[in-house]
């Protein structure tokens, strides 16, 4: 299933995150071919994935910033019966392992602010299994090569991406793909 995914980011590594409607809109006409929704509520997230899918994008949704739900396994089943995403991403470990058991591509999302919270990543990936993590600042690229030595999952790199230099940095360290909700990242 993982590889289906990275197929589709070996073509290109670039995920448009959108977080309002304009974001939204202008990422669906991109050449991104997956959009990480990071602002939906329970009211509109079916109509965000339908037009993310109707422009044939794999549609994610952060599963932790949707509006409505609790941080509970019931949001996933809802997102499932209500939606047609193809994946969550979360910060919760029990989230994304739950998701997988729904048959989401999961990402799990860290920040890496310190030593701490890099010494916990594995742990945290035994518990979840997620097809990929994401990490943010993505424009670090000694922390993606600490990662990628360290955890066998693909690496997303995501936050404070900005330029063309951060992309190609990131994935020069490791990364399969970067997201960023800047848009002229998505034309890169």
């Amino acid at each position: 299933m993982r590889e289906q995914v990275e197929d589709v980011l070996a073509e290109n590594p670039v995920i448009a995150a959108v977080k309002d409607k304009k974001g939204l809109e202008e990422a669906i006409q991109t050449d991104c071919t997956i959009i990480f929704i990071l602002n939906s509520d329970i009211i509109n997230v079916g109509n965000i994935v339908d037009q993310v899918k109707a422009h044939n994008k794999l549609a994610f949704v952060h599963i932790d910033l949707l509006e409505g739900t609790s941080n509970k396994e019931v949001a996933l089943q809802f997102l499932k019966e209500s939606t047609d995403a193809d994946g969550i991403i979360s910060t919760k470990a029990q989230m994304v392992h739950a998701a997988r058991s729904y048959g989401f591509y999961t990402v799990h999302r860290f920040f890496l602010v310190d030593s701490m919270s890099f010494r916990s990543m594995d742990k945290q990936i035994a518990n979840s299994n997620p097809h990929f993590i994401e990490i943010l600042p993505g424009m670090m690229p000694k922390a993606i090569d600490w990662v990628k030595d360290k955890i066998d999952t693909p690496i997303i790199a995501s936050g404070l991406v900005c330029e063309k230099e951060d992309v190609v940095t990131a994935l020069q360290a490791g990364a399969v793909a970067i997201s960023s909700t800047n848009n002229e990242v998505w034309y890169m």
